[in-house]
């Protein structure tokens, strides 16, 4: 991967994205470029892409740390560590991307990676809160704050980016078939975990746990289900699909692409910054409880329905 061969930076960088329609507007005028910049940096050290993760994931776990104190150069620094730690993960995806050095270890550091971060940050943000007064009253937050943390980041966050994901690689599926995407099911992941030795424990513990992941968005999607069964019996895959209804389907998927985007990184991550710089964390907790899981519900709803009505069309035809 290199910009000497006759390919301009925004070729290569419009190479390294998912596809237009997926992308955050953020992302692609901030995030990828920088990305690429330390991608084809890294790359010419022969850096492999599971290195920038596991930078990432430290980077992802000081910043965590620094919001812990409420002063400012810590918020600050803070702030810093997690946009490097984006980048970071900007970086690795996108070498992957470009170089086809994709590997079940980068699979499996890849969805870890973001864990990490959340995970330190709600920590840092509830330990931060035990000392400090709930608003408008007399008592401190004790040990509801880590209540706060576990709703907010378990029940809450970990379904919207879980769902928000599984959305994505549906229309990338649509858009751009097989190849392009990354929709797998529970069923096809379980019998891979079964089907390993006992001794590849690293595999079949990366296959045990996606095979649930894929479980639990299947799970909240039971209409999608019943279309994708219905599209893969009638036409035999997305990719015989009557292009008409295909997209038909990817106009009615297309702007719920906001909601996925606004129920992973960028829009967390900023309200990460203000609630920590102005010393308000417990608010991001609830702009999670709130905002999000609205956002959350209305996205699955309005999916769900775009699913039965092609549905619909398939059994009329």
């Amino acid at each position: 991967m290199n910009s000497s061969n006759g390919t301009t930076f925004r070729e290569l960088l419009q190479a390294s994205f998912k596809s237009n329609d997926t992308e955050e507007w953020l992302d692609v005028h901030f995030t990828r470029p920088i990305g690429l910049v330390f991608a084809l940096f890294w790359n010419r050290f022969g850096v492999h892409p599971n290195v920038i993760t596991i930078l990432s994931i430290f980077l992802g776990i000081a910043a965590g740390y620094m919001f812990v104190f409420t002063d400012l150069w810590h918020n600050l620094a803070g702030v810093v560590l997690l946009m490097f730690a984006n980048f970071c993960d900007s970086t690795d995806g996108q070498m992957a991307r470009l170089t086809g050095k994709k590997t079940l270890i980068g699979r499996m550091l890849d969805g870890f990676s973001g864990d990490v971060w959340f995970f330190c940050i709600y920590a840092a943000f509830a330990y931060r809160l035990m000392d400090e007064t709930i608003p408008f009253s007399d008592c401190t937050w004790g040990l509801m704050s880590w209540v706060l943390a576990v709703v907010a980041g378990l029940i809450c966050h970990s379904p919207q980016s879980s769902l928000s994901d599984y959305y994505r690689q549906i229309h990338l599926f649509f858009l751009k078939g097989k190849e392009g995407s990354e929709l797998d099911n529970y069923a096809q992941q379980r019998a891979i975990y079964e089907s390993l030795p006992k001794s590849q424990l690293l595999a079949r513990t990366f296959y045990f746990n996606y095979s649930n992941y894929c479980k639990s968005q299947e799970k909240r999607t039971p209409v999608f289900q019943k279309f994708f069964a219905a599209v893969c019996s009638t036409y035999k895959g997305a990719e015989a699909m009557p292009d008409g209804l295909r997209q038909e389907f990817l106009a009615g998927s297309r702007p719920l692409m906001k909601y996925t985007n606004i129920l992973t990184f960028n829009t967390r991550a900023i309200c990460i910054y203000v609630t920590a710089l102005t010393g308000l964390p417990e608010l991001y907790m609830l702009f999670e409880i709130t905002v999000m899981q609205a956002l959350y519900v209305y996205m699955r709803r309005r999916h769900e329905k775009l699913c039965e009505i092609t549905l619909e069309k398939i059994n009329r035809q």
